[in-house]
Formats: structure tokens, C-alpha cells, sequence
């Protein structure tokens, strides 16, 4: 992804809730977005779907390659998901790029059995599959997301189900296209510990068996540490730092995530430091750095221009943040 930036029409004129957003995802990788409510997390994912708002422009590149083949690099052609047209990506949606949405009770259609809407996203990319081979995929898909029971399951409709098994619902129709790529939105936010372990624990054996590229947004480190191989933190619709995990995470170059590792729950018995105040309105951000109104290493340099995201001094090479303090 180069330069990806998505722009909604308001009052106050067009804002940007995903602004100059760059990063590649590799073959069987995952890579955590991290970020408050209001970073832009969920309408960067909803991008790359073709699904942001009636009226949203989208400009940069999103390439979609192909995946490889017999250990062989990636095809060298590719779609360009900003610009494909909405019957290329709805050849593309849930066939090479998938989604598992926030809360499965919104995302699933009430009225309609669990097993039929798994059932048409296979049907809308597979028209010519018997009945019955449907049938078996539905199921078989249901048994690799962990659904127990999976032909009784598949006759219920989602009020009859359980958060946990919900969200394993939305899995099994995610993957059973056999997508490529699969965005998770929070797919745990809604959850109790257990069953966030629980799922967790299902998409890490999924990435691995069926070399699943992984995007994960969540707003819990914790989560990311499990899940991810890379992550990206999130603010005013910018990518503020990346790099591998462990590094992002034991030595934060930016402020912003410094201020989250504070306000991370810990075991040790210890004071949560939250961040102050609240992340901007897209239509009134600060010039120069967007966080810089809640920094506590706020210089008067912060309010002249905007940093560039460059490699952090003395981190690893992949440690960039966009900060004037890591220069």
C-alpha cells in the first residue's frame, strides 16, 4: 500500500480519517494496527474493502498480488483495489480479500440462517458448485473455524448463538472462499477473556495452516503481542511508528505509543498513566505534529510541520517513527 488516503465530505469541508498510509503485507504475516477510537483503524480496513462511506473519495495504491505458488515469488501483476471498479471488487471481496467485522450480530443478517449466508458467500464466487458440494464446503468451513456441531449450527440463526460462536460463524464465512488475505476488526473486542483467548488462539492456527496474510486492528497491545509478526500505531489517521513487535513494544520511539504501553493494564500492581485529552477532530488538527497538544515531550518545534515517518536512532532497520525527537 502507497500512500493510501481516504477523504469524507462534512460541513466543515472533506476531512481525511486515513491520510498518506503506507505499508506492505507479506505471505503469511501478520501485522497488528494499533490505535484510540478515531485513529482510523477500521475505515483504513473498510478502504481496502471497497466498503467506506457513500461519497468517500480514496486516492494512492492498494496492490493486491496473487499469492505464490510452489514456494515462487508472488505474481507479478496485481489489483489496484483503489481504483477497481465495484464488479472487480466484488470478484475480489471474500475471494482474495476478506473481513471479519467488529460485532458478528451487525455483520450477520438476522432473518437468515448461519449456514445459508456461508453458504452465498461461496455461491457468489462458485455459481456452477452443485448443492450439495456447497452444502459440504459450508460445513467443512464451519468445522475449521471450531464450530461445534456444525450441521445443527448451521441451521440456527445468529440470536441462537453465543458471542464466541458468532464471532467463529464470521470466520467460517470469511475464509471459505479461501481468501488470501483476511482484515480482523477487534474480532475480540466484544468478548470475555476466555473466548478472546479462544479465538485468538483459532485465527494464529489459521494464519499458520492456510498461510493466511493477516491484518489485525485492535486498540489492545496485549492482543498484539499474541497475534502479530509486525504493527503499525495509528494516530489522526497517520501511521506515528512500525516495526517488528518486540522492538515497537520494549522500546517505543514515539510518545504516543509510550503514552499507550502506560496505559496498558498490568500485572504488577502498578498506577495506569493515561493519555490525556482525546484524539482531535479530523477537521480541526493541530499544525505541525497531530499529538502534540497531548505530548508530554511537546517542543515548540512539534507545531511547525508535520514529521516524516524515518528510521528510529540506534532501533532496529525497521523502526520508523514520525517524530522530530527520534532524529
Amino acid at each position: 500500500m502507497r500512500g493510501l488516503t481516504v477523504e469524507l465530505p462534512t460541513r466543515a469541508g472533506w476531512v481525511r480519517p486515513v491520510n498518506d498510509v503506507s505499508f506492505a503485507l507479506g505471505e503469511g504475516e501478520a501485522l497488528g494496527i494499533v490505535g484510540e477510537s478515531g485513529s482510523g483503524k477500521t475505515m483504513l480496513a473498510l478502504a481496502l474493502m471497497g466498503l467506506e462511506p457513500p461519497g468517500a473519495r480514496r486516492k494512492g495504491e492498494a496492490w493486491l498480488y496473487s499469492p505464490s505458488r510452489n514456494g515462487n515469488k508472488p505474481e507479478a501483476s496485481g489489483a489496484n483495489l483503489v481504483d477497481a471498479a465495484p464488479a472487480e471488487m466484488r470478484a475480489l471481496r471474500g475471494r482474495r480479500i476478506a473481513m471479519i467485522f467488529q460485532e458478528p450480530m451487525t455483520a450477520l443478517n438476522p432473518v437468515v440462517r448461519v449456514g445459508a449466508q456461508i453458504e452465498e458467500a461461496i455461491r457468489v464466487h462458485e455459481p456452477g458448485l452443485a448443492r450439495s458440494e456447497i452444502r459440504r464446503r459450508t460445513l467443512d468451513a464451519l468445522e475449521r473455524a471450531a464450530v461445534p456441531g456444525p450441521a445443527r449450527r448451521a441451521r440456527q440463526y445468529p440470536h441462537q448463538l453465543s458471542g464466541g460462536l458468532r464471532q467463529r460463524a464470521m470466520i467460517a464465512m470469511a475464509l471459505a472462499a479461501d481468501p488470501g488475505v483476511l482484515i480482523a476488526d477487534e474480532p475480540t473486542t466484544a468478548l470475555d477473556v476466555t473466548v478472546q483467548k479462544q479465538i485468538l488462539e483459532l485465527l494464529a492456527t489459521l494464519r499458520r495452516e492456510l498461510k493466511l496474510s493477516l491484518l489485525f486492528i485492535t486498540h489492545d497491545l496485549g492482543v498484539v503481542a499474541q497475534v502479530a509478526d509486525r504493527v503499525a500505531v495509528m494516530y489522526a489517521g497517520r501511521i506515528v511508528e512500525e516495526g517488528s513487535v518486540s522492538e515497537v513494544l520494549r522500546h517505543p520511539a514515539h510518545p504516543y505509543t509510550e503514552g499507550l504501553l502506560r496505559a496498558a493494564p498490568r500485572l504488577a500492581r502498578e498506577k495506569l498513566v493515561p493519555i490525556p485529552g482525546a484524539v482531535p477532530a479530523l477537521d480541526a488538527l493541530p499544525p505541525g505534529c497531530a499529538f502534540a497538544p497531548r505530548c508530554p515531550r511537546h517542543v515548540t518545534e512539534c507545531d511547525s510541520a508535520l514529521p516524516e515517518l524515518i528510521h528510529a536512532r540506534g532501533a532496529a532497520d525497521n523502526h520508523r517513527a514520525r517524530c522530530i525527537l527520534v532524529r
